[in-house]
């Protein structure tokens, strides 16, 4: 069990018996010998609120990906690219042979952000199954990519409880623990070493007849060693999950609550993060929009798009929603003036949309009230928050939408055939959205399934999915002008 807790000033701290503060020397720095852990000892150092929340983040995104992957039925060696890619983004972990890299820091990271989620996601029996199932394929990918020499030491270095098969034994069971054995591992059996363990450590062994049972004992073949190893990860996090979830409840320390209440809602979303624009440098007028919209905006924008276009009106909520989302496409504020004027102008003079609309565009571009730049709303943000009432159409689709409607939503403005529509419904049964939504993506850009946004990324954010869509098309048509070139 282990619960966080945060002193008075920037730190976050932890203990494992109690909820009271744990003083650590700043100065301490742990040491790790290992790239894999099991993640039985709490971190006994102090870190900072934003270290606690962006390093939780940063391992949300991968577990995230892995359940994405989950969802879509992607087979583990392509999981494994994928969690692999996000790992060198997120969460770096190199080897020990590593040079000019600071294996302990990433270490920590890796420490810290893990206990970081515990806390988020113990406080359900569903996001702890959730938690503990993404953890588990993380641990197996990193096992499986570790250096063979360190992963032994590793081993050594922890009591797995398993008791080596002498050869005497392994003789006089040898037709048996044959039996076991496909005819291609038959050749490698005078090379095989076996451990000893109850049985009930290893379920999916049993389960997959791959072991000899004897008087309670399974005796397993060293290439199944790892079964072992991650019976054991899985039986202590589940172990710790619960310990965590009756210690929370006296966690004192009112800083952490909205961090953690955000995390973890993260796996709803895809991922907990805010969308960060990039500096393209390209600027979008108001008569682009429509042609944007029809080709790059997702469909919770292209709705929003449509109902204005229809009805020349959006209530607050969509107003924000879109406008937002406008603005971190490109729309400076004098074109979003001469945007939302026209989509208005069908309802109402240019003089009570001066008075009633014009400050709030300004406040949304910062340059009046707060002077804030506020950024436009993340997918989580938007499927967590401001639910639609009657007659609004902000919101999620996948989400907010009945079945019926999200059909005719997803025919008409995406072009999803009948054919496809299971495939996106499907998603959104599960509450998956996210999914669902990087699913329609693929099928309008004629992207492979489980490409998703390239390299297997699911949809978190609006104006990413526009981001991306418009380089995917900037690319295409580089790409054909290239082969127009050589053909000339």
């Amino acid at each position: 069990m282990a619960a966080l807790t945060a002193r008075r000033g920037p730190v976050a701290s932890t203990s494992t018996k109690s909820s009271a503060p744990l003083h650590v020397e700043n100065h301490f720095q742990p040491h790790y010998p290992y790239r894999l852990n099991f993640y039985d000892t709490p971190p006994q150092f102090d870190v900072t609120l934003e270290q606690f929340e962006s390093w939780g983040l940063d391992r949300l995104r991968i577990l995230a990906e892995i359940e994405s992957s989950f969802v879509r039925n992607r087979a583990f060696e392509e999981l494994k690219g994928i969690v692999n890619t996000q790992q060198k983004k997120y969460l770096t972990l190199n080897s020990n042979t590593a040079i000019n890299a600071d294996k302990d820091a990433e270490r920590k990271k890796d420490h810290v952000s893990h206990f970081v989620l515990r806390l988020a996601f113990c406080r359900s029996e569903d996001l702890r199954r959730r938690f503990i199932k993404a953890e588990m394929a993380l641990f197996k990918v990193r096992w499986e990519t570790d250096d063979p020499k360190e992963r032994e030491e590793f081993l050594k270095a922890r009591a797995f409880g398993w008791g080596d098969v002498s050869d005497a034994e392994k003789a006089e069971l040898e037709p048996h623990l044959k039996a076991c054995l496909n005819p291609k591992q038959l050749q490698y059996f005078p090379q095989e070493k076996y451990y000893k363990v109850p049985w009930s450590r290893v379920p999916d062994l049993v389960h997959g007849r791959r072991v000899y049972l004897r008087a309670g004992a399974a005796y397993v073949p060293s290439r199944e060693q790892s079964s072992i190893v991650f019976q054991q990860f899985q039986a202590d996090l589940e172990e710790a999950m619960e310990m965590t979830a009756r210690a929370l409840p006296r966690m004192d320390e009112d800083r952490l609550t909205p961090i953690l209440d955000h995390l973890s809602k993260g796996f709803l979303a895809g991922v907990a993060s805010e969308y960060s624009a990039p500096e393209s440098g390209e600027s979008v007028t108001a008569d682009m929009i429509d042609g944007l919209a029809k080709k790059h905006f997702p469909l919770c924008m292209r709705a929003l798009h449509e109902h204005l276009r229809k009805e020349s009106h959006l209530r607050h909520q969509g107003r924000l929603q879109y406008g937002l989302f406008l603005k971190i496409v490109g729309l400076s504020i004098e074109e979003a003036l001469a945007f939302w004027r026209k989509a208005f102008s069908g309802k109402m003079s240019d003089e009570k949309f001066t008075k009633e609309h014009l400050y709030n565009i300004k406040h949304n571009y910062g340059l009046v009230g707060k002077m804030a730049n506020y950024p436009a709303r993340s997918c989580q943000t938007i499927l967590t928050t401001y639910p639609p009432g009657a007659n609004e159409f902000h919101g999620c689709p996948y989400r907010h939408y009945s079945e019926d409607n999200l059909k005719t939503a997803l025919q008409s403005m995406m072009g999803i055939s009948s054919h496809d529509m299971q495939d996106v419904l499907s998603s959104v049964r599960t509450q998956h959205y996210h999914v669902a939504c990087t699913r329609v993506y693929e099928l309008t850009h004629g992207i492979r399934k489980g490409e998703g946004l390239g390299g297997g990324e699911t949809v978190n954010h609006p104006n990413e999915y526009c981001q991306r869509s418009r380089e995917l098309e900037k690319s295409k048509n580089a790409a054909a002008a290239d082969d127009a070139m050589k053909i000339d």
